[in-house]
């Protein structure tokens, strides 16, 4: 397949609101769609970057810059045989996993297109609906925080994670634990605390969460296996694990139990396929994480989850929970009796832009072809 024509689109959605973390606060979801032409057939990915290297080193404008001078020129007029063709062409470019993952996502929809397959019979899915949860982000009171968590539990989700911070953490989980005894709930820490809190942990014990998502640094997988030796409650990597060997580190160190595996963070479809066996083999659950997307990450991550070894709740919330407009002609919507979410059935990943609305979001845009 000769890729003709590449458009990277630069996107800002306004949320419905404010989406705070403990590294800060986002308004709007600042994004670089990724279209790919061959054949009279488009190809869609998103590179979800912050603006800010708050998460992984990767921005908004190192991306743009690693996309336009060196992933889209490498494959631009190239005949690839698969998708994961191009990293034989993008060997001499270290890291910059989410802006690789942009066009990887998008050449996988591409040629699931090209065999009139939906993206997840390509990649040997077997679930047509995934089990989903939502995110809640840090707020203000405790009573706010039960405001919040009620009005999602009223729309049907049934897994809350909440994002957590040194000032913000033991007590809110416990209110929530109180109110809510069976709730399917986890702590989602982004790199904020160390081993120096080690009682913290001890103290959750008693809350029966799913689990903690990475509460140590991005890049400490070490005492992150000192602390699953320590507690019963699952420790979950998320910042950790950027390749398929940052996880064979993980599963020798026996550093967590669970995974949070973002396509995006991992470089996209070639090596999530990759990191999903491995974990697999080595009886170490995922779920599938999201990174704020639009319509259409929201797509690939639906299809990704699709695979066996999901087994935990996603991160793939309705398109409404953070958009009041998607740039999809059929945004998601939650399944309340089971708080699911349909895996898009159509070619590719299944879902169609609309372009009037697209088109209120653009930023910016340029075509290599």
């Amino acid at each position: 397949m000769i890729i003709e024509e590449i458009t990277l689109y630069h996107l800002s959605l306004p949320f419905v609101s404010p989406f705070r973390f403990s590294h800060g606060e986002l308004k709007s979801h600042d994004c670089l769609i990724v279209a790919v032409k061959s054949d009279g057939l488009t190809g869609w990915g998103e590179c979800p970057v912050f603006p800010n290297p708050c998460y992984t080193y990767e921005t908004l404008k190192t991306a743009s810059h690693i996309l336009t001078d060196f992933l889209i020129p490498q494959i631009l007029g190239k005949n690839l045989t698969s998708p994961s063709h191009c990293f034989a062409f993008w060997g001499n470019i270290r890291g910059h996993n989410m802006a690789k993952a942009g066009v990887e996502c998008a050449l996988w929809d591409l040629f699931a297109k090209s065999e009139n397959l939906p993206l997840y019979k390509l990649l040997g899915g077997k679930r047509q609906r995934i089990p989903v949860g939502v995110s809640i982000s840090l707020q203000d009171s405790l009573s706010g925080l039960l405001e919040v968590v009620e009005s999602y539990l009223s729309m049907g989700y049934r897994r809350v994670k909440l994002k957590i911070s040194p000032d913000f953490c033991l007590l809110p989980l416990q209110t929530i634990r109180h109110r809510y005894p069976n709730l399917l709930l986890m702590a989602d820490a982004n790199c904020t605390f160390t081993l120096d809190d080690i009682n913290l942990f001890l103290a959750l014990e008693e809350l029966n969460l799913l689990m903690i998502e990475q509460p140590f640094a991005y890049n400490d997988i070490l005492d992150h296996a000192k602390l699953q030796s320590l507690i019963k409650t699952p420790v979950c990597l998320d910042e950790s694990i950027n390749s398929p060997h940052d996880t064979r580190i993980a599963i020798l160190l026996q550093a967590a139990r669970a995974i949070n595996l973002k396509v995006s963070r991992v470089g996209g479809i070639t090596n999530a396929l990759a990191i999903h066996h491995l974990c697999q083999e080595a009886g170490i659950k995922l779920w599938c994480g999201g990174m704020l997307e639009s319509g259409i990450g929201r797509a690939i991550n639906l299809h990704i989850a699709s695979l066996p070894n999901f087994v935990f709740p996603a991160d793939i919330s309705a398109s409404s929970r953070y958009f009041a407009q998607d740039i999809i002609t059929q945004p998601f919507v939650l399944n309340s009796d089971d708080s699911t979410i349909d895996v898009p059935q159509g070619i590719g990943i299944g879902v169609e832009v609309d372009w009037d609305c697209f088109s209120r979001f653009v930023v910016s845009q340029q075509t290599f072809s």
